[in-house]
Protein backbone atom coordinates (compact mmCIF):
# COMPACT_ATOMS: atom_id res chain seq x y z
CA UNK A 1 0.00 0.00 0.00
CA UNK A 2 1.02 3.49 -0.95
CA UNK A 3 0.34 5.15 2.00
CA UNK A 4 2.38 2.64 3.90
CA UNK A 5 5.33 3.78 2.47
CA UNK A 6 4.82 7.29 3.13
CA UNK A 7 3.50 6.69 6.72
CA UNK A 8 7.43 5.09 7.56
CA UNK A 9 8.67 7.38 5.68
CA UNK A 10 6.62 11.17 6.87
CA UNK A 11 10.21 13.13 6.03
CA UNK A 12 9.58 11.66 2.29
CA UNK A 13 5.81 12.80 2.15
CA UNK A 14 7.35 16.15 3.72
CA UNK A 15 9.79 16.82 1.15
CA UNK A 16 7.12 16.31 -1.76
CA UNK A 17 4.71 18.79 -0.22
CA UNK A 18 7.45 21.37 0.78
CA UNK A 19 8.90 20.74 -3.10
CA UNK A 20 4.54 21.47 -4.35
CA UNK A 21 4.26 24.74 -2.12
CA UNK A 22 8.00 26.44 -3.54
CA UNK A 23 7.50 25.67 -7.23
CA UNK A 24 4.31 27.57 -6.39
CA UNK A 25 5.75 30.37 -3.73
CA UNK A 26 8.24 31.20 -6.77
CA UNK A 27 5.66 30.66 -9.85
CA UNK A 28 3.09 33.37 -8.40
CA UNK A 29 5.07 36.08 -8.88
CA UNK A 30 5.88 35.08 -12.43
CA UNK A 31 2.18 34.85 -13.37
CA UNK A 32 0.80 38.21 -15.12
CA UNK A 33 -2.03 39.79 -12.72
CA UNK A 34 -5.47 40.48 -15.00
CA UNK A 35 -9.29 41.17 -14.69
CA UNK A 36 -10.09 38.60 -16.89
CA UNK A 37 -8.72 35.69 -19.46
CA UNK A 38 -7.02 36.98 -22.57
CA UNK A 39 -9.72 35.95 -24.82
CA UNK A 40 -8.72 38.38 -27.79
CA UNK A 41 -7.84 36.69 -30.74
CA UNK A 42 -4.40 38.18 -31.82
CA UNK A 43 -4.31 40.67 -33.99
CA UNK A 44 -1.57 41.79 -36.91
CA UNK A 45 -1.92 45.46 -38.46
CA UNK A 46 -0.70 46.92 -41.66
CA UNK A 47 -0.51 50.62 -41.88
CA UNK A 48 0.80 52.65 -44.90
CA UNK A 49 0.17 56.35 -45.87
CA UNK A 50 -0.90 57.64 -49.46
CA UNK A 51 -0.66 61.53 -49.39
CA UNK A 52 -3.09 63.56 -51.01
CA UNK A 53 -5.85 60.67 -52.12
CA UNK A 54 -8.63 60.05 -51.09
CA UNK A 55 -10.13 56.97 -49.35
CA UNK A 56 -11.51 55.88 -52.96
CA UNK A 57 -8.43 56.17 -54.51
CA UNK A 58 -6.49 54.56 -51.51
CA UNK A 59 -8.77 51.86 -51.57
CA UNK A 60 -8.30 51.31 -55.07
CA UNK A 61 -4.14 51.14 -55.39
CA UNK A 62 -3.54 50.55 -51.84
CA UNK A 63 -5.87 48.20 -50.29
CA UNK A 64 -7.01 46.38 -53.11
CA UNK A 65 -3.31 44.35 -54.21
CA UNK A 66 -2.27 44.47 -50.02
CA UNK A 67 -5.40 42.28 -49.42
CA UNK A 68 -5.14 40.39 -52.28
CA UNK A 69 -1.75 38.73 -50.88
CA UNK A 70 -3.04 38.86 -47.25
CA UNK A 71 -6.40 37.54 -47.56
CA UNK A 72 -5.52 33.42 -46.61
CA UNK A 73 -2.57 33.52 -44.71
CA UNK A 74 -1.93 30.85 -42.71
CA UNK A 75 -4.17 31.08 -39.31
CA UNK A 76 -6.07 33.82 -40.29
CA UNK A 77 -9.49 34.43 -38.87
CA UNK A 78 -10.81 37.34 -41.08
CA UNK A 79 -9.78 40.59 -42.02
CA UNK A 80 -11.13 43.93 -42.18
CA UNK A 81 -9.52 47.84 -43.66
CA UNK A 82 -9.96 51.39 -43.22
CA UNK A 83 -9.42 53.83 -46.11
CA UNK A 84 -9.70 57.41 -44.77
CA UNK A 85 -9.62 60.50 -47.15
CA UNK A 86 -6.07 61.66 -45.31
CA UNK A 87 -4.48 58.76 -47.08
CA UNK A 88 -4.29 56.62 -43.93
CA UNK A 89 -4.67 53.21 -44.97
CA UNK A 90 -4.93 50.30 -41.69
CA UNK A 91 -5.18 46.58 -42.30
CA UNK A 92 -6.29 44.56 -39.15
CA UNK A 93 -5.70 40.13 -39.46
CA UNK A 94 -7.59 38.67 -36.97
CA UNK A 95 -5.85 35.13 -36.43
CA UNK A 96 -7.61 32.76 -34.56
CA UNK A 97 -7.21 32.24 -30.75
CA UNK A 98 -3.99 29.76 -29.90
CA UNK A 99 -1.83 31.50 -33.03
CA UNK A 100 1.78 32.87 -31.75
CA UNK A 101 1.21 36.39 -32.70
CA UNK A 102 5.11 36.35 -33.78
CA UNK A 103 4.45 33.76 -36.19
CA UNK A 104 1.38 35.81 -37.52
CA UNK A 105 3.38 38.94 -37.90
CA UNK A 106 5.86 37.14 -40.03
CA UNK A 107 3.47 35.54 -41.89
CA UNK A 108 1.53 38.65 -42.48
CA UNK A 109 4.91 40.67 -43.22
CA UNK A 110 5.93 37.96 -46.02
CA UNK A 111 2.72 38.34 -47.54
CA UNK A 112 3.23 42.41 -47.76
CA UNK A 113 6.11 41.95 -49.78
CA UNK A 114 4.64 40.38 -52.27
CA UNK A 115 2.04 43.44 -52.55
CA UNK A 116 4.82 46.03 -52.18
CA UNK A 117 5.70 46.13 -56.26
CA UNK A 118 2.19 46.74 -57.03
CA UNK A 119 1.85 49.46 -54.50
CA UNK A 120 2.47 53.32 -55.57
CA UNK A 121 6.04 54.92 -55.29
CA UNK A 122 4.61 57.61 -52.49
CA UNK A 123 3.96 54.82 -50.64
CA UNK A 124 6.79 52.38 -50.53
CA UNK A 125 8.50 55.39 -49.55
CA UNK A 126 6.80 56.92 -46.69
CA UNK A 127 6.76 53.09 -45.66
CA UNK A 128 4.18 49.92 -44.90
CA UNK A 129 4.23 49.16 -41.62
CA UNK A 130 3.46 45.52 -40.28
CA UNK A 131 3.08 45.22 -36.52
CA UNK A 132 1.45 43.29 -33.88
CA UNK A 133 -0.96 44.94 -31.97
CA UNK A 134 -2.95 44.15 -28.60
CA UNK A 135 -6.54 44.64 -28.72
CA UNK A 136 -7.28 46.39 -25.19
CA UNK A 137 -5.85 50.08 -24.03
CA UNK A 138 -3.92 49.78 -20.61
CA UNK A 139 -4.51 53.58 -20.10
CA UNK A 140 -4.05 56.84 -21.84
CA UNK A 141 -1.35 59.56 -20.63
CA UNK A 142 -2.84 62.88 -22.03
CA UNK A 143 -0.41 65.82 -22.75
CA UNK A 144 -1.80 69.48 -21.90
CA UNK A 145 -0.80 72.56 -22.06
CA UNK A 146 -3.18 73.80 -18.79
CA UNK A 147 -2.56 77.69 -19.73
CA UNK A 148 -3.00 76.84 -23.14
CA UNK A 149 0.51 78.42 -23.82
CA UNK A 150 1.04 75.57 -26.22
CA UNK A 151 -0.49 74.31 -29.07
CA UNK A 152 -1.12 70.65 -30.25
CA UNK A 153 1.37 70.54 -32.38
CA UNK A 154 4.39 71.43 -29.63
CA UNK A 155 2.68 68.91 -27.46
CA UNK A 156 2.43 66.35 -29.98
CA UNK A 157 6.41 66.82 -31.24
CA UNK A 158 7.35 66.86 -27.25
CA UNK A 159 5.53 63.69 -26.61
CA UNK A 160 6.70 61.52 -29.58
CA UNK A 161 10.49 63.18 -29.01
CA UNK A 162 10.70 62.64 -25.45
CA UNK A 163 8.20 60.58 -23.79
CA UNK A 164 6.80 58.08 -26.46
CA UNK A 165 10.01 56.15 -26.24
CA UNK A 166 10.83 56.24 -23.06
CA UNK A 167 7.32 54.45 -22.51
CA UNK A 168 7.71 52.07 -25.24
CA UNK A 169 11.22 50.59 -23.80
CA UNK A 170 9.17 49.73 -20.58
CA UNK A 171 8.66 45.90 -19.81
CA UNK A 172 5.42 44.66 -20.61
CA UNK A 173 4.33 47.13 -23.35
CA UNK A 174 3.60 46.18 -26.90
CA UNK A 175 2.99 49.40 -28.48
CA UNK A 176 2.69 53.26 -27.41
CA UNK A 177 0.11 55.08 -30.05
CA UNK A 178 0.01 58.88 -30.24
CA UNK A 179 -3.41 60.55 -30.82
CA UNK A 180 -3.92 63.47 -32.49
CA UNK A 181 -0.55 63.30 -33.26
CA UNK A 182 0.87 66.26 -35.46
CA UNK A 183 4.39 66.57 -37.22
CA UNK A 184 6.22 69.27 -38.14
CA UNK A 185 6.27 70.01 -42.01
CA UNK A 186 7.04 72.20 -44.78
CA UNK A 187 4.08 73.41 -46.43
CA UNK A 188 4.12 74.96 -50.06
CA UNK A 189 1.25 76.51 -51.00
CA UNK A 190 1.42 77.76 -54.54
CA UNK A 191 -0.70 80.28 -56.46
CA UNK A 192 -2.42 78.43 -59.67
CA UNK A 193 -2.94 81.75 -61.26
CA UNK A 194 0.87 82.83 -60.90
CA UNK A 195 2.09 79.44 -62.10
CA UNK A 196 -0.20 79.63 -65.20
CA UNK A 197 1.40 83.22 -65.89
CA UNK A 198 5.03 81.93 -66.00
CA UNK A 199 3.50 78.27 -68.13
CA UNK A 200 4.44 76.29 -65.06
CA UNK A 201 2.64 73.63 -63.20
CA UNK A 202 2.48 71.84 -59.92
CA UNK A 203 4.46 68.85 -61.13
CA UNK A 204 7.42 71.15 -62.02
CA UNK A 205 7.70 72.87 -58.43
CA UNK A 206 7.42 69.07 -56.90
CA UNK A 207 10.57 68.25 -59.85
CA UNK A 208 12.02 70.83 -58.34
CA UNK A 209 12.03 70.21 -55.06
CA UNK A 210 13.04 66.54 -55.68
CA UNK A 211 15.89 67.74 -57.72
CA UNK A 212 17.14 69.99 -55.34
CA UNK A 213 16.57 69.23 -51.98
CA UNK A 214 18.74 65.99 -51.50
CA UNK A 215 21.01 64.30 -49.36
CA UNK A 216 24.31 63.86 -51.89
CA UNK A 217 27.96 62.49 -50.97
CA UNK A 218 30.07 64.83 -52.71
CA UNK A 219 33.44 63.10 -51.33
CA UNK A 220 36.82 63.50 -49.67
CA UNK A 221 39.96 65.47 -51.20
CA UNK A 222 43.26 63.25 -51.45
CA UNK A 223 41.17 59.66 -50.97
CA UNK A 224 43.34 57.20 -52.17
CA UNK A 225 44.46 56.50 -55.03
CA UNK A 226 46.18 59.71 -55.78
CA UNK A 227 49.01 61.23 -57.57
CA UNK A 228 51.73 62.49 -55.24
CA UNK A 229 52.71 62.38 -51.62
CA UNK A 230 49.51 64.09 -49.98
CA UNK A 231 49.21 63.57 -46.56
CA UNK A 232 45.40 65.20 -45.64
CA UNK A 233 42.35 63.70 -46.43
CA UNK A 234 39.37 65.84 -46.11
CA UNK A 235 35.76 65.14 -46.79
CA UNK A 236 33.58 67.07 -48.69
CA UNK A 237 30.50 68.53 -46.93
CA UNK A 238 27.90 70.04 -49.10
CA UNK A 239 24.37 71.45 -48.27
CA UNK A 240 21.98 68.61 -48.13
CA UNK A 241 18.31 68.25 -47.38
CA UNK A 242 16.82 71.58 -46.96
CA UNK A 243 16.03 72.44 -43.56
CA UNK A 244 14.76 76.65 -43.37
CA UNK A 245 11.53 78.28 -44.75
CA UNK A 246 14.05 80.66 -46.71
CA UNK A 247 15.96 77.52 -48.62
CA UNK A 248 12.57 76.34 -49.46
CA UNK A 249 11.90 79.90 -51.00
CA UNK A 250 14.80 80.13 -52.65
CA UNK A 251 14.96 76.43 -54.20
CA UNK A 252 14.45 77.66 -58.32
CA UNK A 253 11.89 75.95 -60.46
CA UNK A 254 12.76 77.33 -63.86
CA UNK A 255 15.08 79.57 -65.40
CA UNK A 256 13.94 81.66 -68.41
CA UNK A 257 15.39 82.71 -71.77
CA UNK A 258 16.66 86.04 -70.74
CA UNK A 259 18.75 84.89 -67.52
CA UNK A 260 15.80 85.40 -64.58
CA UNK A 261 15.12 82.79 -62.21
CA UNK A 262 12.00 81.53 -61.18
CA UNK A 263 11.95 80.45 -57.07
CA UNK A 264 9.08 79.27 -55.09
CA UNK A 265 8.46 82.53 -53.56
CA UNK A 266 7.69 84.32 -56.33
CA UNK A 267 4.91 81.69 -57.15
CA UNK A 268 3.55 81.18 -53.84
CA UNK A 269 4.11 81.03 -49.57
CA UNK A 270 6.02 78.43 -47.62
CA UNK A 271 5.56 77.56 -43.76
CA UNK A 272 6.62 75.32 -41.22
CA UNK A 273 3.56 73.75 -39.56
CA UNK A 274 1.64 70.98 -38.86
CA UNK A 275 1.69 68.25 -41.82
CA UNK A 276 -2.01 67.52 -41.04
CA UNK A 277 -4.47 69.07 -39.51
CA UNK A 278 -7.14 66.30 -39.57
CA UNK A 279 -7.68 65.86 -35.50
CA UNK A 280 -7.91 67.93 -32.83
CA UNK A 281 -8.09 67.22 -29.34
CA UNK A 282 -9.32 68.88 -26.06
CA UNK A 283 -8.88 68.23 -22.52
CA UNK A 284 -10.79 70.55 -20.63
CA UNK A 285 -11.35 72.61 -23.34
CA UNK A 286 -7.14 73.61 -23.94
CA UNK A 287 -4.74 71.87 -26.71
CA UNK A 288 -3.53 68.03 -25.72
CA UNK A 289 -2.00 64.63 -27.12
CA UNK A 290 -3.25 61.20 -25.98
CA UNK A 291 -0.68 58.78 -25.65
CA UNK A 292 -2.86 55.72 -25.81
CA UNK A 293 -0.27 52.64 -24.08
CA UNK A 294 -0.99 48.47 -25.64
CA UNK A 295 0.10 46.16 -23.03
CA UNK A 296 1.85 42.72 -23.88
CA UNK A 297 -0.41 39.65 -24.14
CA UNK A 298 1.11 37.95 -21.22
CA UNK A 299 1.85 41.54 -19.38
CA UNK A 300 1.30 41.89 -16.02
CA UNK A 301 -0.90 44.87 -16.09
CA UNK A 302 -0.96 46.20 -13.09
CA UNK A 303 2.83 46.07 -12.60
CA UNK A 304 2.73 47.41 -16.29
CA UNK A 305 0.75 50.51 -15.23
CA UNK A 306 3.06 50.95 -11.81
CA UNK A 307 5.71 51.33 -14.15
CA UNK A 308 4.19 54.11 -16.63
CA UNK A 309 3.34 55.89 -13.53
CA UNK A 310 6.92 55.73 -12.20
CA UNK A 311 8.56 56.97 -15.39
CA UNK A 312 5.79 60.04 -16.35
CA UNK A 313 6.52 61.13 -12.49
CA UNK A 314 10.35 61.07 -13.62
CA UNK A 315 9.77 62.84 -17.07
CA UNK A 316 7.50 65.20 -15.77
CA UNK A 317 10.54 66.64 -13.88
CA UNK A 318 12.01 67.74 -17.00
CA UNK A 319 8.78 69.25 -18.80
CA UNK A 320 8.65 73.03 -19.86
CA UNK A 321 6.64 75.07 -17.36
CA UNK A 322 3.25 75.11 -18.81
CA UNK A 323 3.41 71.67 -19.89
CA UNK A 324 1.48 68.93 -17.46
CA UNK A 325 0.27 65.22 -17.97
CA UNK A 326 -3.49 63.51 -16.54
CA UNK A 327 -4.20 59.60 -16.80
CA UNK A 328 -7.19 59.91 -18.18
CA UNK A 329 -8.03 56.14 -18.98
CA UNK A 330 -6.82 53.56 -16.57
CA UNK A 331 -8.45 50.07 -16.48
CA UNK A 332 -6.03 48.79 -13.99
CA UNK A 333 -8.21 50.00 -10.43
CA UNK A 334 -11.07 48.08 -12.06
CA UNK A 335 -8.35 45.19 -12.03
CA UNK A 336 -6.85 45.82 -8.64
CA UNK A 337 -10.32 45.99 -6.95
CA UNK A 338 -11.60 42.85 -8.61
CA UNK A 339 -8.66 41.36 -7.84
CA UNK A 340 -8.23 41.94 -4.41
CA UNK A 341 -11.77 41.32 -3.44
CA UNK A 342 -11.34 37.67 -4.48
CA UNK A 343 -8.03 37.40 -2.25
CA UNK A 344 -10.11 39.00 0.26
CA UNK A 345 -12.48 36.24 -0.74
CA UNK A 346 -9.93 33.62 -0.22
CA UNK A 347 -8.35 34.40 2.86
CA UNK A 348 -12.38 34.44 4.40
CA UNK A 349 -12.55 31.12 3.44
CA UNK A 350 -9.68 29.80 4.79
CA UNK A 351 -10.53 31.12 7.94
CA UNK A 352 -14.10 29.86 7.69
CA UNK A 353 -12.21 26.16 7.23
CA UNK A 354 -9.98 26.40 9.67
CA UNK A 355 -12.34 27.43 12.33
CA UNK A 356 -14.81 24.59 11.47
CA UNK A 357 -12.14 22.24 11.36
CA UNK A 358 -11.01 23.26 14.60
CA UNK A 359 -15.29 22.78 16.15
CA UNK A 360 -15.67 19.66 14.72
CA UNK A 361 -12.30 17.90 15.34
CA UNK A 362 -11.49 19.94 18.70
CA UNK A 363 -8.14 19.50 18.79
CA UNK A 364 -5.28 21.33 17.37
CA UNK A 365 -3.12 18.26 16.94
CA UNK A 366 -6.01 16.82 14.47
CA UNK A 367 -6.82 20.48 13.60
CA UNK A 368 -3.54 20.90 12.00
CA UNK A 369 -3.06 18.37 9.37
CA UNK A 370 -6.51 19.59 6.86
CA UNK A 371 -4.60 22.78 7.03
CA UNK A 372 -1.93 22.31 6.24
CA UNK A 373 -3.21 20.77 3.14
CA UNK A 374 -5.22 23.94 2.02
CA UNK A 375 -2.15 25.66 1.41
CA UNK A 376 -0.10 22.84 -0.17
CA UNK A 377 -3.12 22.76 -2.65
CA UNK A 378 -3.47 26.13 -3.15
CA UNK A 379 -0.17 27.36 -3.23
CA UNK A 380 0.81 24.16 -5.45
CA UNK A 381 -1.45 25.31 -8.00
CA UNK A 382 0.15 28.50 -9.32
CA UNK A 383 3.54 26.51 -10.28
CA UNK A 384 0.77 24.54 -12.98
CA UNK A 385 -0.93 27.93 -13.98
CA UNK A 386 2.31 29.09 -14.44
CA UNK A 387 3.25 26.19 -16.70
CA UNK A 388 0.05 26.26 -18.86
CA UNK A 389 0.33 30.29 -18.74
CA UNK A 390 -2.64 31.13 -17.16
CA UNK A 391 -3.36 34.62 -15.25
CA UNK A 392 -4.14 35.34 -12.06
CA UNK A 393 -7.53 36.94 -12.64
CA UNK A 394 -11.28 36.70 -11.32
CA UNK A 395 -11.92 33.17 -12.49
CA UNK A 396 -8.68 31.38 -11.62
CA UNK A 397 -9.05 33.10 -7.91
CA UNK A 398 -12.64 32.39 -7.79
CA UNK A 399 -11.52 28.29 -8.61
CA UNK A 400 -9.06 28.44 -6.04
CA UNK A 401 -12.08 29.86 -3.33
CA UNK A 402 -13.71 26.87 -4.46
CA UNK A 403 -11.07 24.41 -4.36
CA UNK A 404 -10.37 25.37 -0.91
CA UNK A 405 -13.31 23.27 0.53
CA UNK A 406 -12.50 20.46 -1.69
CA UNK A 407 -8.95 19.76 -0.91
CA UNK A 408 -9.92 20.31 3.17
CA UNK A 409 -12.36 17.27 2.61
CA UNK A 410 -9.92 14.47 1.73
CA UNK A 411 -7.35 15.44 4.53
CA UNK A 412 -10.55 15.70 6.97
CA UNK A 413 -11.55 12.21 5.80
CA UNK A 414 -8.17 10.33 6.38
CA UNK A 415 -8.28 12.71 10.10
CA UNK A 416 -11.54 11.02 11.17
CA UNK A 417 -10.71 7.45 9.98
CA UNK A 418 -7.44 7.53 11.96
CA UNK A 419 -9.21 9.37 15.29
CA UNK A 420 -11.61 6.54 14.70
CA UNK A 421 -9.30 3.82 14.99
CA UNK A 422 -7.16 5.54 17.78
CA UNK A 423 -10.59 5.25 19.77
CA UNK A 424 -10.71 1.65 19.52
CA UNK A 425 -7.55 1.24 20.89
CA UNK A 426 -4.98 1.70 18.26
CA UNK A 427 -1.87 3.22 18.21
CA UNK A 428 -1.46 6.02 16.10
CA UNK A 429 0.53 4.09 13.38
CA UNK A 430 -1.04 1.36 13.33
CA UNK A 431 -4.56 3.56 13.43
CA UNK A 432 -3.32 5.27 10.43
CA UNK A 433 -2.16 2.32 8.44
CA UNK A 434 -5.62 0.49 8.95
CA UNK A 435 -7.69 3.83 8.21
CA UNK A 436 -5.57 4.33 5.21
CA UNK A 437 -6.87 0.65 3.80
CA UNK A 438 -10.20 1.67 4.13
CA UNK A 439 -10.34 5.50 2.95
CA UNK A 440 -7.33 5.10 0.20
CA UNK A 441 -9.62 4.04 -2.81
CA UNK A 442 -12.69 6.27 -1.86
CA UNK A 443 -10.09 9.30 -1.82
CA UNK A 444 -8.79 8.61 -5.18
CA UNK A 445 -11.84 7.83 -6.45
CA UNK A 446 -13.54 11.49 -5.41
CA UNK A 447 -9.79 12.95 -6.93
CA UNK A 448 -10.38 11.14 -10.14
CA UNK A 449 -14.42 12.01 -10.11
CA UNK A 450 -13.83 15.61 -9.96
CA UNK A 451 -11.04 16.11 -12.20
CA UNK A 452 -13.33 14.19 -14.04
CA UNK A 453 -16.02 16.67 -14.37
CA UNK A 454 -13.75 19.86 -14.77
CA UNK A 455 -10.66 18.43 -16.93
CA UNK A 456 -13.47 17.85 -20.02
CA UNK A 457 -13.12 21.95 -20.14
CA UNK A 458 -9.95 22.58 -21.35
CA UNK A 459 -11.37 20.99 -24.76
CA UNK A 460 -14.04 23.33 -25.18
CA UNK A 461 -12.99 25.92 -28.20
CA UNK A 462 -13.44 29.41 -28.71
CA UNK A 463 -14.29 32.27 -26.33
CA UNK A 464 -16.49 30.22 -24.04
CA UNK A 465 -13.65 27.64 -23.92
CA UNK A 466 -10.59 30.22 -22.99
CA UNK A 467 -13.64 31.68 -19.77
CA UNK A 468 -14.21 28.45 -18.38
CA UNK A 469 -10.46 26.43 -19.27
CA UNK A 470 -8.49 28.33 -16.66
CA UNK A 471 -11.78 28.04 -13.85
CA UNK A 472 -11.62 24.81 -14.51
CA UNK A 473 -8.40 23.32 -14.88
CA UNK A 474 -7.60 25.67 -11.52
CA UNK A 475 -10.19 23.33 -9.44
CA UNK A 476 -8.90 20.20 -11.20
CA UNK A 477 -5.13 20.60 -11.03
CA UNK A 478 -5.29 21.77 -6.95
CA UNK A 479 -7.83 18.65 -6.45
CA UNK A 480 -5.03 16.38 -7.93
CA UNK A 481 -2.59 17.84 -5.55
CA UNK A 482 -4.88 17.45 -2.50
CA UNK A 483 -5.28 14.22 -3.66
CA UNK A 484 -1.74 13.55 -3.58
CA UNK A 485 -1.32 15.15 -0.07
CA UNK A 486 -4.09 12.88 1.30
CA UNK A 487 -2.17 9.90 0.30
CA UNK A 488 1.35 10.96 1.63
CA UNK A 489 1.48 13.46 4.02
CA UNK A 490 -1.34 13.48 5.86
CA UNK A 491 -1.11 10.01 6.91
CA UNK A 492 2.28 10.73 7.94
CA UNK A 493 1.51 13.54 9.75
CA UNK A 494 -1.52 11.30 11.56
CA UNK A 495 0.84 8.86 12.63
CA UNK A 496 3.28 11.22 13.98
CA UNK A 497 1.09 14.28 15.71
CA UNK A 498 -2.17 12.29 17.24
CA UNK A 499 -1.93 10.56 20.08
CA UNK A 500 -3.93 7.43 21.65
CA UNK A 501 -6.73 8.36 24.86
CA UNK A 502 -5.68 9.57 27.86
CA UNK A 503 -2.12 10.27 27.02
CA UNK A 504 -0.45 13.30 28.57
CA UNK A 505 -1.22 16.25 27.09
CA UNK A 506 0.93 18.62 25.85
CA UNK A 507 1.25 22.25 27.06
CA UNK A 508 -1.10 23.68 23.83
CA UNK A 509 -3.46 21.19 24.27
CA UNK A 510 -3.93 22.00 27.68
CA UNK A 511 -3.87 25.73 26.85
CA UNK A 512 -6.55 24.67 24.57
CA UNK A 513 -8.58 22.81 26.98
CA UNK A 514 -8.27 25.36 29.19
CA UNK A 515 -9.24 28.32 26.80
CA UNK A 516 -11.77 27.16 24.63
CA UNK A 517 -12.20 23.69 26.33
CA UNK A 518 -15.92 25.23 27.58
CA UNK A 519 -16.97 26.01 23.84
CA UNK A 520 -16.14 22.45 22.96
CA UNK A 521 -18.22 20.91 25.73
CA UNK A 522 -21.21 23.51 25.34
CA UNK A 523 -20.97 22.89 21.27
CA UNK A 524 -20.81 19.02 21.72
CA UNK A 525 -23.89 19.14 24.45
CA UNK A 526 -26.00 21.35 21.44
CA UNK A 527 -25.18 18.87 19.12
CA UNK A 528 -26.16 15.70 21.11
CA UNK A 529 -29.10 17.46 22.64
CA UNK A 530 -29.63 18.04 18.52
CA UNK A 531 -29.14 14.73 17.53
CA UNK A 532 -31.63 13.17 20.53
CA UNK A 533 -34.15 15.23 18.90
CA UNK A 534 -33.94 13.87 15.45
CA UNK A 535 -33.05 10.45 16.43
CA UNK A 536 -36.87 10.59 18.35
CA UNK A 537 -38.64 12.19 14.72
CA UNK A 538 -37.20 9.51 12.87
CA UNK A 539 -38.06 6.87 15.71
CA UNK A 540 -41.84 8.44 15.66
CA UNK A 541 -42.20 8.67 12.05
CA UNK A 542 -41.11 5.20 10.98
CA UNK A 543 -43.84 3.86 14.52
CA UNK A 544 -46.42 5.58 12.75
CA UNK A 545 -46.08 4.41 8.76
CA UNK A 546 -45.75 0.43 10.50
CA UNK A 547 -49.28 0.99 12.22
CA UNK A 548 -52.56 0.24 10.14
CA UNK A 549 -53.65 3.40 9.64
CA UNK A 550 -51.27 4.85 6.94
CA UNK A 551 -50.63 9.26 8.30
CA UNK A 552 -50.74 11.86 5.52
CA UNK A 553 -47.00 11.81 6.01
CA UNK A 554 -46.46 8.11 5.63
CA UNK A 555 -48.46 8.08 2.30
CA UNK A 556 -46.66 10.95 0.51
CA UNK A 557 -43.04 9.50 1.37
CA UNK A 558 -44.50 5.66 -0.19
Amino acid sequence: MISRFFIDRPIFASVISIVITIAGSIAVWTLSIAQYPSIAPPTVQVDCNYPGASAQTVAETVGSPLEQQVNGVEGMLYMSSQSTNDGSYTLTVTFNTGVDLNLAQVLVQNRVNLALPALPDVVRQTGVVTKKRAPDILLTVSLNSPNGQYDQLYLSNYAVLHIKDELARLSGISEVLVFGQRDYSMRIWVDPEKLASRGMTVSDVIGALREQNAQLAAGQIGQPPVDGTSSIQVPIEVQGRLSTIEDFEAVIVRATHDGRLVRIRDIGKVELKARSEDINNRFDGKPTVGLAIFQLPNANALATADSIKAKMLELKHDFPPGVDYTVGYDTTPFIRESVNEVFNALRDAIILVALVVLVFLQGWRPAIIPLIAVPVAIVGTFAAMAVAGFSLNNLTLFGLVLAIGIVVDDAIVVVEAVEHHIERGLKPRAAAIKAMEEVSGPVLAVGLVLSAVFIPCAFVSGIVGQFFRQFALTIAVSTIISTINSLTLSPALAALLLRPRGAKRDPLTWLTDVTIGWFFRLFNKGFQFGTNIYVRMVRTSSRACNSRILPPRCARAM
